[in-house]
This record gives structure tokens, sequence and C-alpha cells, in this order.
């Protein structure tokens, strides 16, 4: 996992439409980066769709929200129009930016270890610079959490 304080690495991927967004495009605004392990899975459509019910207000705070996992870019174009998501999803098949930002770790469930990603949120400033991580989120509480946050600034 990656410190508040630093800067936090730059990276291009795709979207649900083939796209390639930058970070470093969204200088200027905060950026709240979220890593999940899978579209369409329990946590994560209830993790997304909280991040989609709080989109406009996030949006008044001035902050972007874009969420990272390994899925195809197809995968992510159904998940967000099944569930309507107005954010960013990107797609990072190689691990390359799951790997950057610490999060492809190896994980035990059942006793069965395997590698795969923690769920976990990054605060970027306008600047770029890492705010606050929160490693281990709770797919129901992450988008409250940072958005009281982001209101308590």
């Amino acid at each position: 996992m990656l410190d508040p304080g630093i800067q936090a690495p730059d990276f291009t991927l795709p979207d649900k439409d083939g796209n390639p967004v930058t970070l470093s495009d969204f200088r200027g605004k905060k950026v709240i980066l979220y890593f999940y392990p899978k579209d369409n899975t329990p946590g994560c459509t209830r993790q997304a769709c909280a991040f989609a019910a709080s989109y406009a207000a996030f949006q008044a705070l001035g902050a972007v929200v874009i969420g990272v996992s390994k899925d195809s870019a197809a995968s992510h174009q159904r998940f967000a129009q099944k569930y309507d998501l107005p954010f960013l999803l990107l797609s990072d098949p190689e691990l390359e930016v799951l790997q950057a930002y610490g999060v492809w770790q190896e994980k035990k469930l059942y006793g069965k270890v395997s590698m795969g990603v923690v769920r976990t949120t990054y605060l970027i400033n306008e600047e770029g610079v890492i705010e606050k991580v929160m490693p281990k989120v709770k797919p129901d509480t992450n988008a409250a959490d940072i958005l009281a946050y982001l209101q308590a600034q």
C-alpha cells in the first residue's frame, strides 16, 4: 500500500468504452480512486451503487470517482449499464496499476490462499498527492465514509 503524502503514481487505463483515461488529467480536482475485486459480485455491486447514489454530492464537492478492477472494458460496460453507474470504471487486466498501488495481494478465504484485489480506496488531492488511504474498506460504508471526510474539510 502507498502512504499519504506521496505523489500518486500516474497511469493510463482504458475506460468501459475503451477510451484511455490518464490520472494526471484530473489535476485540480480531488480524485476518489477505489479498487475493487470484480464486477457484478455482491459486495462490489453494493459498493458501486453506493458511489453512484452519492455521485452528485461528490461532484458538488469537485471530486471525481474512478473505480478500477482487472475486469475487461466489456465487463465494465455491462456492469455500468446494468446498475446505471455514472462514474469512470477503468480496466487493468495486466495488473500494472493494481500492483503500483499495492492492492494486488495474497488473500485467504476458507483457508485457501490466492492472489486478488484488496478492496482499497485512495483519496488524491488536487496536486496529485495521496491525501488519504482507506485499506480493506467495507463495501456498504466506503462511499459514505469518503463523503463525510470530504464534507468535513
